[in-house]
């Protein structure tokens, strides 16, 4: 049976101490702040990105380069006979087709799943392709059975401010404006490939209330049946998401719903204080 390797990157919400612990191998994601690059997980914590952000940090993102992704692959594979790679959406970056560009020169030894997915749905894909490996599949096969399965995911995210959006040109300067006035909410979903709009809503409460009207209709509907998990995620102070995590696990009356931070790459466009809720199937 070959020995296969996944590896993913920083934009799975994954934490290098959980990585180890699960033997996958992890790329922290570039960010810069006010010019300066820096590694998620690496040279900048969670806390010092938010109170850069606070300070009025001027954030944005990028990919690793070629060099750090090929580096990283020629050293697994001495131990490895093949690698599952799991980047972010090929929607929300041009990471992953970077990734497979370079993958074409390995000589089917390493195998990039596109599975349209980020933050703690590309999560679950990582503990998909370990169960798969545990199962003995091939690398081809698993990392088609992840691509296969790419939109058997929903995220919702609430947003806490415009203001990112409006510098990243997703939403205009009025629009922003007239939201911040009005304390208009803007609820995203992720629902395979790009981030999208679902709903604007007056306040926080009832950006929550549509969040989990829609997570409990996507279960009766598109999940009726499947095995899924719920999962919570948040950015900026723990409280945030300690509190809403505490509402999903009442709403759906399931205490071993997780909560996990946003990483920094989407905090780079959302800022502070959003909550998400995100179903995903998972292999059994």
């Amino acid at each position: 049976m070959s020995r296969i390797a996944v590896i993913t990157d920083t934009n799975s919400s994954m934490t290098q101490e959980e990585a180890d612990r699960l033997g996958v191998y992890l790329v922290p994601m570039p960010f810069m702040v006010d010019g300066k690059e820096y590694f998620e997980g690496v040279d900048c914590t969670y806390e010092q990105f938010f109170a850069m952000l606070a300070g009025g940090g001027d954030v944005s993102t990028s990919q690793p380069s070629p060099d750090a992704v090929t580096t990283l692959w020629d050293r697994v594979l001495e131990e490895y006979d093949a690698i599952i790679h799991i980047p972010m959406s090929s929607a929300l970056s041009s990471s992953c087709a970077t990734a497979k560009a370079l993958a074409a020169e390995y000589e089917g030894r390493v195998f990039v799943a596109d599975n349209k997915r980020i933050s703690i749905s590309q999560r679950e894909s990582v503990l998909d392709a370990l169960t798969m490996i545990g199962q003995g599949m091939e690398a081809a096969d698993i990392c088609a059975k992840l691509e296969a399965e790419a939109f058997a995911s929903s995220i919702y995210l609430a947003v806490n401010t415009l203001d990112l959006l409006k510098k990243s040109g997703r939403v205009t300067a009025a629009g922003a404006a007239v939201a911040a006035v009005l304390g208009i909410k803007p609820v995203l979903q992720i629902q395979g490939e790009k981030l999208d709009a679902f709903a604007k809503v007056r306040g926080m409460a009832n950006a929550e209330k549509t969040m989990l009207n829609a997570a409990k209709k996507d279960l009766e509907s598109r999940f009726a049946g499947k095995s899924v998990r719920i999962l919570t995620a948040y950015s900026g102070e723990d409280s945030v998401g300690t509190d809403w995590v505490k509402k999903v696990q009442e709403c759906f009356g399931d205490d071993t719903v997780e909560l996990y931070q946003l990483p920094i790459s989407i905090c780079c466009h959302v800022g502070a204080g959003v909550k998400g809720i995100g179903i995903v199937e998972y292999v059994k």
